[in-house]
C-alpha cells in the first residue's frame, strides 16, 4: 500500500516515514505542493499525509486542487493550528481527517489506517486467485485456513500480480508498487523476493501459483 507524505520538515518527514514503512505502507515523500500534485497524479496512492504549512502553498489549496482534479485519494491533514474554524476549513477543503502537531506517532498510524480502511470498503478489499487470499486490510495472506507469513515486499508484489490476474507484470511495475522513490533495488533483489514468496506459496499448496514469462516478468494465472 503506498502512501504519499508531504512535509517540508526533512526531519519531521523521515521519522515519519521510517514508522509508516515499518507498519506496511510504501511511503513516498515530497516537500513543496507543486511536487504533491504531480506525484498524485501520477502514481495510485491509497492515501496522503499532507502538511498544511508548506513552501509557498497552503496545504489546504493542495487538497482543493486534487479535488477539483476529481481525486477521491484519502488525504490527513497535519497541522499546527489548532482553532476549530481551521479544522473546519480544511475539512471543508476536502481532507478526510485533521491532525494538530505536535501528535503520537500511534495516533498518525491509527487514523492513516482508518481513512484508508473507508477507502479500501468502496470496493472489494480482498483478492483471490484460486484458495489464495489476500486481505487489503488486515494485510492477512491465507491458502484457504491456511495463514502464510511473508514479508513486506513479498506482499507488495503479491498484491500488485492479484490486482491485474494474468497480466504480464514487468521489472518495473513490481518496483513501482513496492518500493519508494528513492530506493530502488535491483532486479536481482527483486527476483529475490519473488523467489522466497514462491517457496513460501508453495510450503502451504500454493506451488505455481506464480508464473515467470521469460523475458518479460511475472503474472498470476487469470
Amino acid at each position: 500500500m503506498r502512501l504519499l507524505l508531504v512535509e517540508d520538515s526533512h526531519e519531521l518527514a523521515s521519522a515519519l516515514a521510517d514508522g509508516l514503512e515499518r507498519a506496511g505502507f510504501v511511503v513516498d515523500t515530497c516537500a513543496d505542493g507543486e511536487s504533491a500534485l504531480e506525484l498524485a497524479e501520477s502514481r495510485p496512492y491509497v492515501g496522503i499525509i499532507l502538511d498544511r504549512m508548506l513552501p509557498a502553498a497552503d496545504g489546504l489549496d493542495v487538497c482543493r486542487a486534487l479535488r477539483a482534479k476529481g481525486s477521491s485519494t484519502p488525504i490527513l491533514v497535519l497541522t499546527a493550528r489548532d482553532a476549530l474554524e481551521d479544522r473546519v476549513e480544511g475539512l471543508d477543503a476536502g481532507a478526510d481527517d485533521y491532525l494538530v502537531k505536535p501528535f503520537a506517532f500511534a495516533e498518525l498510524l491509527a487514523r492513516t489506517r482508518a481513512i484508508t480502511r473507508r477507502q479500501a470498503a468502496r470496493r472489494s478489499n480482498v483478492l483471490r486467485a484460486g484458495e489464495l487470499t489476500l486481505d487489503l486490510t488486515s494485510g492477512d495472506v491465507r491458502w484457504g485456513e491456511r495463514e502464510i507469513a511473508i514479508s513486506v515486499k513479498e506482499r507488495a508484489i503479491l498484491t500488485a500480480l492479484l490486482r491485474h490476474p494474468g497480466r504480464v507484470l514487468t521489472y518495473g511495475h513490481l518496483v513501482e508498487q513496492g518500493w519508494n522513490l528513492d530506493a530502488e533495488p535491483s532486479p536481482e533483489v527483486v527476483r529475490a523476493h519473488v523467489k522466497n514468496l514462491r517457496r513460501k506459496l508453495a510450503e502451504h499448496g500454493a506451488a505455481g501459483l506464480i508464473e515467470t514469462v521469460h523475458g518479460l516478468g511475472y503474472r498470476v494465472a487469470g
